[in-house]
């Protein structure tokens, strides 16, 4: 049977008005939402804040993070960037970046490495009047420094277009090196080939002169250029400005005061890998022995001890060291000025835009400032005498400062005279200019970071994996003004002396990482090869005569090892002169020894390396072998340059242009490898 229909009333008629409310309620909920479905949302009203740039900077947070955003937020049109190896090319750029103001420009000084490299080509687009400065220096054999190696690949392997942008290129290099300021040729060439608008001719600095006055008579023309291109002026006033403030904190704690570390807090009292430029091993000193055996001279052998920190290395190596200056010169520098060393305080950047927040990790104390971040015994530049000028209470300091960094010819020879020539560091000349009291903190801003030492590793990991070999001679000498000078790290490692306990947490420690180099042996054990190294110069080869010598005991076919060594005098400073005998003994190793001083006429490894011309010119062109030179790149190494290609000329019947053209092949093809310094 089917279901009885009801009607419309009855249904009514059967509810009760509660009852009436609720199904009218459902029925409106319905009727609105089948409504609302079949119309499209309005998107809701947001209101559009117009702020200042520095107002911008705070409300987006991280959206000013970039080059370009920084540049924006403070109003800055001048970038200069600086590949820097030892320091001096980021201080050259902080200097162009702090002048700026004087032509009422704004500037900023920035590390490549810390910047997204593509920003670089959109900087005449997106910052009105941009001017990119670039201070490059070269590092090794025509190297970028390790800060600017991205950089240099993102020139090399990009086809970004610069888009007019004003660019100028200060290079620093040595002369005494072959490829003398390659990095900043090679930018400065570069940037045009992308489209750059080159403002000014590129400076180049040579080390071995006088970079001070190279750089000064560059920027000189360089800031004329600059008021003509931009229409600036500069001012009269001089251009004293700080770049840091300095906070006093004196309730701080202690355990956030850095105390010598060079990247994280604590990283010395809780020492984690893995270690390299930023966060420094602190390796034991297992062995520190002396050398030589007689003279006035010292050379020390020290081992320190890598079994604990997963650092590896290779034969060729450079070990990094990160010293500490001499206690008594800080001390001397507190009394000199009157200042309690054991105050806690920071400097900050004004420039709040700025990647460097701080000129050395902070918060720290004068005394560690000053013993661990700052270079006090190296001759200060002439600008940081300028800016010393203000604190002379005397009337004759104050002229005498005045006459020595005044950019003329006699203020050049009096500067070279005393401060150069004299070997004054600041701590002396504060001596000799008694009424001359800076802020400690000032100075702290003015004076150069202290740099690591780079020693080449005289062992192979082959023989010696859980230890690191470094060969050092100690700098010790009297300067014109009768004082005695030390170099800062030798003597440091000097007062190393590791205790007779087989214990590595008793040890002295050495803060300490690993930096890969080029300097190798060829990868076929069967290859000949020439080492040539007076000196200390003999540090890397130690390890590879190690190396090649491990090989031979494995069984392998090793190739001829034929060594140039030279010193002063055999019973006093041939350097591991029992241990290379033995290899000699044994067949590893041809050995070639010039003793300077033991005769009337001096011997030097050139002149062995000429008597043994015909035996190089054999193992350099039938056997393919391979030619390395460590030491003196001013003289030694030029000379054996100068040397190879005469064995060209003599035993290979080369013409001169035939000669030079074959050595360059050699160093093209890493058969002609150096590793020297100045």
């Amino acid at each position: 049977m089917e279901p009885s229909s009801v009607s419309k009333s009855s249904l009514f008629g059967q509810l009760g008005w509660l009852d009436l409310v609720v199904v009218a309620g459902i029925i409106g909920t319905l009727v609105w939402y089948f409504k609302r479905k079949g119309k499209k949302e309005e998107a809701p009203v947001i209101k559009t804040i117009k702020t200042s740039p520095a107002a911008g900077t705070a409300a987006a947070g991280g959206a000013n993070k970039g080059l370009i955003g920084k540049l924006k937020a403070s109003g800055k049109s001048v970038v200069v960037f600086y590949g820097s190896q030892t320091g001096t090319a980021e201080e050259f750029a902080s200097r162009l970046a702090k002048e700026a103001t004087r032509y009422g420009l704004k500037a900023m000084a920035v590390d490549p490495e810390d910047t997204e490299l593509d920003e670089i080509s959109k900087l005449s687009t997106e910052i009105e009047n941009c001017l990119a400065i670039f201070c490059m220096a070269t590092y090794g054999e025509g190297d970028p420094t390790d800060n600017a190696q991205e950089f240099y690949d993102w020139l090399q392997n990009g086809d970004e277009q610069l888009n007019g942008l004003n660019y100028a290129v200060f290079g620093l290099g040595n002369k005494t090196y072959e490829h003398y300021n390659a990095m900043g040729k090679y930018v400065d060439k570069r940037m045009e080939q992308l489209g750059g608008n080159r403002i000014y001719e590129a400076g180049v600095g040579d080390d071995d002169g006088n970079i001070e006055d190279d750089f000064i008579s560059w920027k000189e023309g360089l800031w004329a250029k600059v008021c003509e291109v931009f229409n600036v002026e500069a001012s009269a006033e001089e251009f004293g400005l700080r770049q840091f403030k300095f906070i006093s904190h004196e309730d701080v704690d202690r355990s956030k005061v850095f105390k010598g570390e060079i990247g994280k807090l604590g990283s010395f009292d809780l020492q984690k890998p893995p270690y390299g430029m930023k966060n420094p091993y602190l390796a034991p000193v297992r062995v520190n022995r002396e050398l030589h055996r007689g003279g006035d001279r010292s050379c020390m052998h020290i081992e320190i001890d890598i079994s604990q920190s997963k650092l590896r290395y290779e034969s060729g190596d450079h070990v990094v060291v990160y010293p500490i200056n001499d206690s008594e010169s800080v001390h001397k520098i507190g009394e000199l000025l009157g200042q309690d060393l054991d105050v806690a305080f920071s400097l900050v950047n004004v420039d709040e835009q700025a990647s460097k927040k701080n000129p050395f990790p902070c918060p720290t104390t004068f005394r560690v400032a000053l013993s661990h971040y700052l270079d006090i015994t190296s001759q200060p530049r002439s600008h940081v005498l300028k800016e010393l000028i203000p604190y002379a209470a005397d009337a004759k300091d104050k002229e005498f400062l005045e006459r020595i960094t005044a950019n003329t010819p006699e203020g050049k020879k009096l500067y070279s005279q005393w401060v150069n020539e004299s070997c004054r560091n600041i701590v002396t000349i504060l001596e000799d200019l008694p009424s001359v009291k800076p802020a400690l903190d000032h100075l702290c801003e003015l004076l150069p970071k202290l740099q690591p030492r780079f020693y080449s590793i005289s062992s192979s990991p082959k023989v010696h994996p859980e230890r690191i070999h470094i060969t050092a001679v100690l700098v010790d000498y009297t300067t014109q003004t009768g004082r005695k000078a030390k170099g800062v790290a030798t003597s440091w490692l000097k007062a190393k002396l590791p205790i007779a306990v087989d214990d590595p947490q008793l040890h002295p420690r050495v803060p300490v990482y690993v930096r890969h180099s080029q300097f190798r042996l060829p990868t076929q054990v069967q290859t000949p090869v020439i080492l040539i190294g007076p000196g200390t110069g003999l540090a890397p080869f130690r390890g590879f005569i190690q190396e090649r010598h491990w090989h031979r005991q494995q069984g392998k076919p090793v190739g001829k090892t034929m060594l140039f060594f030279g010193c002063r005098r055999e019973t006093e400073d041939f350097l591991y002169q029992e241990e290379l005998k033995q290899y000699e003994e044994d067949g590893t190793l041809t050995m070639h020894v010039a003793f300077s001083r033991d005769r009337s006429e001096k011997v030097y490894v050139t002149h062995l390396l000429e008597r043994k011309a015909a035996d190089v010119w054999q193992i350099l062109n039938d056997g393919k072998g391979h030619i390395y030179v460590c030491g003196d790149a001013k003289s030694m190494a030029r000379d054996v340059h100068s040397i190879l290609e005469k064995v060209c000329q003599q035993h290979g019947g080369l013409s001169s242009d035939e000669a030079v053209k074959f050595i360059k092949k050699l160093e093209e093809t890493k058969r002609y490898s150096a590793d020297v310094w100045s």
